[in-house]
Order: structure tokens, then C-alpha cells, then sequence
């Protein structure tokens, strides 16, 4: 079992910058990838990056490369979502979800959530 707790979240300025972070519980969380995704009103949850277990390996959306870059910290169970140059197209609520073997897009294949954080860039 795996809890996940995101912060970080807020009200930025386009060009902004914001640092979410996905506070884990369990003992097995250095064995999990850990994704984000994000849900703006009126659609669908869309994946936005994810980290393998060991850190080694990150895979980010098409939308977001270059500008978000995800880290983990195993020692402290945490995962960070670095988001920079923000437009307001990134405004959406932000979740951290966990799950076991390789990277995947789907949210569906992830088995464990955050309750989410709201980020809202302003133009």
C-alpha cells in the first residue's frame, strides 16, 4: 500500500516557475514509478511525466518537454515535479500516482493517487 501526498501547488504567472512535490508512505516506495498527470475542467486526465524507480530513467509528454523535469528522493519517499516556463495551458489540478514495472502513459495503469494540487497560470 502506497499513500501519496501532493503540495506545491498555486497561482503563478505565465513564465513562472513552480516546484510540486508527492510525499509517499510505505516502505516499498523506491520500487515504484512514480507519474504525473493532470486534469484541466471539462477533460480528460492526461499524462505529464514519469520517473522510473531508480530515477535513472524520466519520460515526459510532448506538451511539457523541456520545461518540466521530474526527480525523486528515495531516502526521503519523495518525488518532485520542477515546472518551469509556465503557460496557462498548464492550468489544471496535478496528481502524483505510483505504480510498479515499467513507465506507462495511461492513467489507468497506475494504482495509487494523490489527492491532487491545483496550479493555475495566469496570462
Amino acid at each position: 500500500q502506497v499513500r501519496l501526498v501532493e503540495s506545491g501547488g498555486g497561482l503563478v504567472q505565465a513564465g513562472g516557475s513552480l516546484r510540486l512535490s508527492c510525499a509517499a508512505s510505505g516502505r516499498t516506495f523506491s520500487r515504484y514509478v512514480m507519474g504525473w498527470f493532470r486534469q484541466a475542467p471539462g477533460k480528460e486526465r492526461e499524462f505529464v511525466g514519469a520517473i522510473a524507480w531508480s530515477g535513472g530513467s524520466t519520460y515526459y509528454a510532448d506538451s511539457v518537454k523541456g520545461r518540466f523535469t521530474s526527480s525523486r528522493d528515495n531516502a526521503q519517499n519523495t518525488v518532485y515535479l520542477q515546472m518551469n516556463s509556465l503557460k496557462p495551458e498548464d492550468t489544471a489540478v496535478y496528481y502524483c500516482a505510483a505504480k510498479r514495472g515499467a513507465i506507462l502513459t495511461n492513467w489507468n495503469a497506475y494504482d495509487y493517487w494523490g489527492q491532487g494540487t491545483q496550479v493555475t497560470v495566469s496570462s
